[in-house]
Parts: structure tokens; C-alpha cells; sequence
């Protein structure tokens, strides 16, 4: 591994054009202890590495040796016309991609593991126990999911997930990506936001249950094709119970009496959908078809009309069209910097600020008060 990353600079330093010791001076490095790791007496160290990777554009790991997340991004960025789904994949792949350098680095994410129950009868009981253990994990870390209007917040606080909000050119729903270094999750910004919520939901039960190694993509989770899959439906069922919970609906329920009116005002408190609230009353046999089929026919406009919320449903809405970045990584790529493992390069790459105003900006953080004395 030595001998591949030492042949890796060396056919960097010589598609740069400076010598080797200009090289090292360029990257922020000491010219003799280049030379020793260049000639295998010293090893470099992740610093180094990181100031290598940021110099030249590329990635610790391909300077260790190991091979790219996944050899069709190239091919991908070479071409024009992207869909929703591939520019996502490549924003999930380079996202990955920092998780795998900060790792590197000696920054684990720790997200919980969650193993499917063995005796669940179908899928869809699979994915209600899963919720349930789901959210008795949440609340012990003081997150109540189904009250929470920034769910993409609540579930990287809970679970320690990176949720990517992504602007993208034709709508797209969501992926998951899980391997050893990364569990991430990616949806599109969204004017429905009841539909994004669900999505976040449905790719956490993907990442929880570990559906899949790698890449899990559900460019429509609404597809009826799509949804008849086992893995799907028990996402589903995992998404509407962890936004809904069966038990909270039922003590709900015990103390209601149905209305459009209470039915919108619970819509509301808990930022679904009403189709979605009344399938899952209906499920729970709290409403019969009758009303549920009344109920469903509301749209989030007339239930926010009809609770007097109008005004939190605009600020649901803008929260959930605005692009936001992972929190976590996040958090820790500038952590990687301030301890001196990481350079600025891929904070400032992740938050899109330019390194050199990125630096001006840190080091004039300090404001003086107008007022002098």
C-alpha cells in the first residue's frame, strides 16, 4: 500500500511539472520529509495525505490505492443533460466519498445498527417493529421524529445519518447509500413538503433494515411497480409508523371525535400528509372507510385552512424547498481542519464557499462592538 500511494505522488509531482521539491512547498510540505516517504523510509502521514489529495483534486483513498466508489461517475460527468437520478448518485458518490477520506482521517460515524425481527410475519410487520425500535431510540436521545417540522435535522440528530436536500432538474424522490464508512441519505427539495418528509422516512427504513450495500435508489417511491417490491413496502411501513405511531394515534383517537375540522388540526400538528394520515387511521381501524375516503380527499391547503395554519405550512414549504447540506459531516470536516488533519479545501467544497474567502471569513470572525466606551 506504501509502495502504490508513494508511486501515486510521484506521477502527481511529475503531472505538475515542479520538481520535487516545489511540489512539497506547493502542497504545504517539508521538501526532506517528502523525500523520505517518497523513498519508503518514512510513511506519510494522513496530513500529508490530505494536503496532497487537496493540491491535486483528487481523493485520499485513490492516493492509498483503493479503488473509486463507483468507476461510472466519470463517465457520468463527462455528460450533459443529467437526470434528477444521475446527478444525485454523483452527489451521493462524492459525498461518500468525504465520509471515506474523514475516516481515513480517524473520524468514524457512528450511526446505530438495527436488525430486522426475525419473527415478523410479512414485510410490512417487519417495518412497524423496526419504527418502534426506531423511535425508542430517538427518544432516548431526546428526538420526537413525529413532532419535529425539520425531519432531515431530527434524523441525522438521532441517528447520526447525513441527509443531502438537493436541488435537481426533473424531481426525484430519494436514495440511501450504506457501506462501511457512509450511511447517507438524499432527496430532492420539494414544494410538497408531506412528500419529502415520507421520503427521508422511507430511506432511513432502507438504510435501518440494510437493504442494500452501496447504492438504494427510489426515483418514485409512489410507483405502483416499485412499491409491490417486499423491501419497499416494508420502507413504507416503516416510514408511516415512524411518522405516525400507532400507539400516539390510538391514545389520539380515544380522545377525539372525528371532523374535517379535527382531522385537518391533527394533519397539521404532526406534518403529514392527510392522505397519508387517514390511510394510516384506517390501518389502525381508528376511522372507517367512509371517513377515510372524506378525509383523503383534503389536500395540506385545505387542512392548513381549515387548523388556521396556514402561515406554518408556508414556512414548511420554504424549509423544504431550500437545498441543505449534512449537518454531520459538516461538523466534522471542519473539526478534521481546526484539529490540524484536514485542510480547509474539503469544508469549504462541502459548504460551497471558496477555501480563500473561506479563510478571510474564519479569521475575522471576531466582531467588535460598535458601541466603544
Amino acid at each position: 500500500m506504501a509502495g502504490d500511494t508513494a508511486a501515486r505522488v510521484r506521477h502527481l509531482i511529475a503531472e505538475s511539472g515542479l520538481t520535487q521539491a516545489e511540489f512539497a512547498v506547493k502542497a504545504g510540505l517539508d521538501a526532506p520529509k517528502m523525500s523520505k516517504s517518497l523513498s519508503g523510509v518514512r510513511r506519510f502521514t494522513s496530513l500529508d495525505l490530505a494536503r496532497i489529495a487537496d493540491l491535486c483534486g483528487v481523493s485520499v483513498d485513490w492516493l492509498l490505492g483503493v479503488s473509486p466508489l463507483a468507476p461510472a461517475t466519470a463517465a457520468r460527468a463527462a455528460t450533459t443533460g443529467l437526470t434528477s437520478a444521475d446527478a444525485a448518485v454523483r452527489e451521493a458518490e462524492r459525498l461518500a466519498q468525504m465520509r471515506a477520506d474523514l475516516v481515513f482521517l480517524g473520524y468514524q460515524q457512528d450511526v446505530p445498527r438495527f436488525s430486522l425481527s426475525p419473527t415478523a410475519s410479512s414485510s410490512i410487520k417487519q417495518g412497524r417493529d423496526l419504527a418502534a425500535r426506531a423511535t425508542a431510540h430517538a427518544t432516548e436521545k431526546g428526538v420526537a421524529l413525529w413532532r419535529c417540522k425539520d425531519l432531515a435535522g431530527a434524523v441525522e440528530a438521532a441517528f447520526g445519518v447525513d441527509v443531502r436536500v438537493l436541488r435537481l432538474p426533473d424531481g426525484f424522490d430519494g436514495l440511501s447509500w450504506s457501506d462501511d464508512d457512509t450511511s447517507l441519505i438524499v432527496v430532492g427539495t420539494s414544494e410538497v413538503p408531506a412528500r419529502q418528509r415520507f421520503t427521508i422516512a422511507h430511506e432511513l427504513g432502507h438504510l435501518l433494515a440494510g437493504d442494500d450495500q452501496g447504492l438504494h435508489l427510489d426515483v418514485d417511491i409512489h410507483d405502483a411497480e416499485h412499491r409491490r417490491k417486499p423491501s419497499e413496502r416494508r420502507a413504507n411501513s416503516f416510514a408511516a409508523e415512524l411518522l405516525l405511531p400507532g400507539e400516539m394515534l390510538r391514545e389520539r383517537a380515544g380522545r377525539t371525535t372525528w371532523s374535517p375540522d379535527s382531522f385537518a388540526e391533527l394533519a397539521c400538528e404532526l406534518w403529514v400528509s392527510p392522505s397519508t394520515l387517514a390511510w394510516q387511521l384506517f390501518n389502525l381501524q381508528l376511522i372507517d372507510k367512509s371517513q377515510c375516503d372524506s378525509f383523503r380527499a383534503l389536500t395540506a391547503w385545505d387542512a392548513a385552512w381549515k387548523a388556521h395554519a396556514v402561515e406554518s405550512l408556508g414556512e414548511w414549504i420554504q424549509l423544504t424547498s431550500r437545498p441543505r447540506v449534512p449537518g454531520p459531516l459538516v461538523r466534522t470536516t471542519f473539526h478534521a481542519y481546526a484539529e490540524g488533519r484536514a485542510t480547509l479545501r474539503p469544508f469549504a467544497n462541502l459548504i460551497g464557499v471558496d477555501t480563500d474567502t473561506l479563510r478571510t471569513a474564519i479569521s475575522g470572525m471576531r466582531e467588535d462592538t460598535p458601541l466603544q466606551p
